[in-house]
């Protein structure tokens, strides 16, 4: 298992869901895989519900969210102090970006699956 912690924001168990095929996806590349959605769920071996839980260690937050929901999720996502964010297309979110910047966390405006199939995650 790769000892990098990542951290899946807007998970969901509908397999047509882009965060559904990344948390596969991650764990098929044997990363530790935590998530948050809008109800509770789970995608193979990874449960998560709806609480920002205050997980240890998160090297990267990918987010499946849209701008005009992230603002709930702020103040989490920077006090989880992981070393990057990856803003998967329709996320990207320059106030975001900003803050995260001024905390010296790299923002990345990607996608993780595409990330992952050419090794560049």
């Amino acid at each position: 298992m790769s000892s990098q912690k990542i951290l899946v924001i807007g998970a969901s168990e509908n397999t047509e869901r882009y965060s559904n095929k990344a948390i596969r996806m991650l764990r098929k590349y044997h990363f530790d895989v935590v998530a948050i959605g809008n109800k509770a769920g789970k995608v193979e071996d990874v449960s998560f519900g709806i609480d920002k839980t205050a997980f240890e260690n998160i090297d990267t937050v990918t987010l499946y969210i849209g701008e005009k929901h992230q603002s709930a999720y702020y103040d989490y996502v920077l006090s989880l102090n992981p070393k990057r964010i990856i803003f998967n297309p329709g996320t990207e979110n320059d106030a975001l970006i900003d803050l995260a910047k001024a905390q010296n966390i790299e923002c990345l405006e990607a996608c993780t699956l595409v990330m992952l199939s050419t090794g560049q995650f």
